[in-house]
C-alpha cells in the first residue's frame, strides 16, 4: 500500500502512467526507470510511493477491479434489460481497445506464469468478479427470456469473458477494432432472443 503520508496526487500520477504502460507494453516490458522518466521524477520518489513493482502491479489490479465494478454498478442501475447489459459490458472492452489499450487484466493474464503471487491472486479475483456479474445477468435474461444459451449460465460466462479478452488481442494484432466489434457482435447474436 502507499504509505500514508504519501501524497495521493503523486500516487494516482505513478498509477496512470503504470497502468497506461502495462495496457500497451504488458507488466514485464516496462520499469521504474520508464514511469520515472514519463513523470521526471526519481525512481526513488517512486519506491517511496510503492516500495516494489509487486506492490504497484497489485494496486493496478485492485484499482482497475473497483473502476470495472463501478462500471458493472452503473450498468445494473440503469439497464434493466439483459440484452442492453451484455451490450454495455461489451462496450467496457471495446472503449479501452478504442484507446489504444488491452483489458489491464488480460495483458495480465498473458503473463500469468512470470507474476508475483500477490498479483496472481488479485487477478483471479478480477476474473472471478467479472465471472459472476455475467452469470447473474444471464441467468436473469434466461428467466425474463431475452437471452438464450444451453447449459450453466457459469460455461457462457466463462465463454463470453475469453472470447472477449481473445478478440481484443487479435484485434490489436491485426490493427483493427471492428475484429473485436464482428467477434462481440456474433456472441450478443448468438444469445439474444429476438424481441
Amino acid at each position: 500500500m502507499p504509505r500514508p503520508s504519501a501524497n495521493a496526487d503523486t500516487s494516482r500520477r505513478i498509477l496512470d502512467t503504470a497502468e497506461r504502460l502495462l495496457q500497451t507494453r504488458g507488466y514485464n516490458a516496462f520499469s521504474y526507470a520508464d514511469i520515472a522518466q514519463s513523470l521526471r521524477v526519481t525512481k526513488a520518489s517512486l519506491h517511496y510511493h510503492f516500495r516494489t513493482k509487486a506492490e504497484l502491479g497489485q494496486h493496478l489490479i485492485e484499482r482497475y477491479q473497483q473502476s470495472f465494478a463501478e462500471a458493472l454498478a452503473d450498468i445494473d442501475r440503469t439497464s434493466s434489460d439483459s440484452r442492453q447489459r451484455l451490450r454495455r459490458y461489451i462496450d467496457l472492452y471495446l472503449g479501452v481497445l478504442r484507446d489504444g489499450r488491452m483489458c489491464l487484466c488480460g495483458m495480465l493474464a498473458a503473463e500469468y506464469a512470470t507474476l508475483p503471487k500477490s498479483m496472481k491472486t488479485e487477478l483471479k479475483k478480477f476474473f472471478d468478479e467479472n465471472e459472476r456479474w455475467l452469470i447473474e445477468v444471464l441467468e436473469k435474461g434466461r428467466a425474463a427470456r431475452e437471452l438464450r444459451f444451453s447449459g450453466p449460465a457459469r460455461e457462457t460466462a466463462m465463454l463470453l469473458i475469453s472470447s472477449l479478452e481473445g478478440a481484443m488481442l487479435l484485434a490489436r494484432s491485426y490493427d483493427d477494432v471492428a475484429r473485436f466489434d464482428a467477434t462481440a457482435h456474433g456472441l450478443l447474436a448468438a444469445l439474444t432472443v429476438d424481441s
